[in-house]
């Protein structure tokens, strides 16, 4: 017993010092798959820990504020703007020393949705969900020890839609992200 109480307090101050801390922001290119719309931009910022678990792979749970949406294809004057809190876990496989590749799934959960048309705004919390999930697929390179770049796509699995009046409009958030980390070491 007192070997197994042993070992667990090595592994567990070993993963505490070999966690990272880290902050991240960039641009959202968005869209809502589904209906007749185009590209928005937006933007994204919040926090990872990178979790080494072998000598080439690590798990980074992240929390972030994604501000995406779409503008409508008819009219350019009309938007949705949706912001999230977005919980991805990414499972990253460092390929070289400084690149790395991810992927794993995305929990979003709404904070605040906005139909806008010229300088008119008005709620959308009756048109949009308020859980949305999707996979991300990316890479990132660390310029120095502590700052990359980093690159995302994030496909929108479940529709975002609520039915309106018995019907299911499909749609989906699909978010290239491009942005900056920082890792405190």
């Amino acid at each position: 017993m007192k070997k197994l109480l042993l070992s667990a307090a090595l592994l567990a101050c070993t993963l505490s010092f070999a966690q990272t801390l880290g902050l991240k922001a960039g641009l959202n290119v968005s869209n809502i798959s589904g209906g007749d719309t185009n590209s928005k931009a937006g933007f994204y910022g919040g926090a990872f820990l990178n979790v080494p678990v072998a000598k080439n792979f690590s798990v980074q749970p992240e929390i972030l504020f994604n501000g995406v949406g779409a503008v409508s294809d008819i009219d350019s004057n009309m938007k949705i703007n949706l912001s999230y809190i977005s919980v991805p876990i990414m499972f990253q496989y460092n390929a070289l020393p400084n690149l790395y590749l991810e992927a794993g799934p995305q929990f979003s959960f709404l904070a605040g949705s906005k139909l806008k048309y010229n300088n008119y705004s008005e709620s959308a919390n009756d048109l949009v969900k308020g859980f949305d999930f999707g996979i991300g697929l990316g890479a990132g390179y660390y310029i120095t020890k502590n700052i990359g770049i980093n690159a995302r796509y994030v496909a929108g699995v479940t529709d975002i839609t609520k039915k309106i009046e018995g019907e299911q409009i499909e749609g989906k958030n699909n978010v290239f992200q491009v942005g900056l980390s920082y890792k405190f070491k």
